[in-house]
């Protein structure tokens, strides 16, 4: 027997011997000896068969950044790690942070969830933060810091699926007679293709393939720098109307030449800022023409609600639009794509030569 069971007032206590040397065994603190005597024999068979490990103390917090440091930095885009920060100097270390890794149990991460939902933080929100928290875990398990994951137990919370706002194409004609012309073309891209902010600032001019009348989606760019484009389904090639590549080239040929090549550059051939585009010569739009606000990723919706109203495959919505997956399309307009349409019903009748 490599261990053995000793009594401290009224509880017992498991521990093993590893090179000669007393280690106790966690979790064995128990009322009776029997139940000390069972987490010393899986201590003993771990041991046995080479499968027993040593708790490593760290605190969460030095451990978040280590993490940070070593592992995020590496597998994530700045965007993403930006915002894996923040949660963890928010959120996260404020709540878990003086904690050793292994004294953060399950029960301590629901119960994190279920008071940020009480507050009335919105559930995908909260489901963000449970993502860095679990893959700060997954990683500690998997570093010996931890002998049991407590993250994996953690009830997420539901997400209320929202309608998208969109506008009709009365209002997108309305906004593009007063948006200001020297952005109009920008706008117009946005609607007629369903390109991202970031993809539509970083377009470049040997980006428009014009002889197949296509638009190369290549990059983004994020405050104020290229980064590669949000996944790797988000490199695609969009087609593009007549009515837009002949805007296009004549936005082209009008504007001055930077050396980034850019399509749709500030005043310096720079990449414009995107927070002073959207304040400046986006919103004030809206009440100029008296139309409900949406914000400018909904242009992007409302370019996927045109697609569904013409009839388009839903696999060519999401190729054109760069989703991971048919399911995401569906997940964000599934309710366009099943309004009533009594005639395509009737043609399962047709087909099958019912007469009524």
């Amino acid at each position: 027997m490599r261990g053995g069971i000793s009594k401290r007032g009224k509880r017992y206590y498991a521990y093993v011997s590893i090179n000669g040397r007393k280690k106790w065994v966690k979790g064995s603190g128990s009322d009776t000896k029997k139940k000390a005597e069972t987490k010393l024999n899986q201590a003993v068979a771990e041991i046995e068969n080479g499968t027993y490990c040593e708790i490593k103390k760290i605190r969460f917090k030095d451990f978040a950044k280590e993490w940070v440091e070593t592992y995020a930095k590496m597998k994530t885009k700045p965007s993403t790690l930006r915002s894996y920060q923040d949660t963890i100097k928010k959120q996260l270390v404020p709540r878990f942070g003086d904690y050793f890794l292994h004294q953060v149990s399950a029960t301590m991460m629901q119960r994190f969830v279920t008071e940020r939902l009480a507050t009335g933080v919105k559930g995908k929100t909260v489901r963000n933060d449970v993502v860095v928290l679990k893959l700060i875990y997954k990683r500690a398990f998997k570093n010996g810091y931890i002998r049991v994951n407590p993250a994996e137990y953690i009830d997420l919370p539901r997400i209320e699926t929202t309608e998208v706002e969109i506008l009709s194409p009365e209002e997108v004609r309305l906004f593009l007679t007063i948006v200001t012309a020297k952005h109009r073309v920008f706008f117009l891209t946005a609607i007629l293709t369903g390109m991202r902010r970031g993809e539509l600032l970083a377009l470049q001019k040997d980006d428009i393939d014009w002889k197949n009348k296509q638009i190369c989606v290549r990059r983004s760019v994020w405050h104020g720098q290229f980064i590669t484009p949000k996944t790797k389904y988000s490199v695609r090639r969009i087609d593009v109307s007549p009515y837009l590549l002949a805007e296009l080239r004549k936005h082209v040929l009008a504007s001055p030449p930077n050396d980034l090549g850019l399509v749709f550059s500030n005043e310096h051939g720079g990449i414009m800022d995107a927070d002073t585009l959207i304040k400046r010569h986006f919103v004030p739009v809206f009440e100029k023409a008296k139309i409900k606000r949406v914000r400018f990723h909904d242009l992007r919706h409302t370019n996927a609600s045109l697609r569904i109203a013409e009839g388009q495959d839903p696999k060519y919505i999401q190729d054109q639009m760069g989703h991971a997956s048919i399911q995401t399309t569906f997940d964000r307009y599934g309710h366009l794509l099943r309004k009533a349409n009594p005639d395509q019903a009737k043609k399962l009748d047709d087909i099958l030569g019912f007469d009524r």
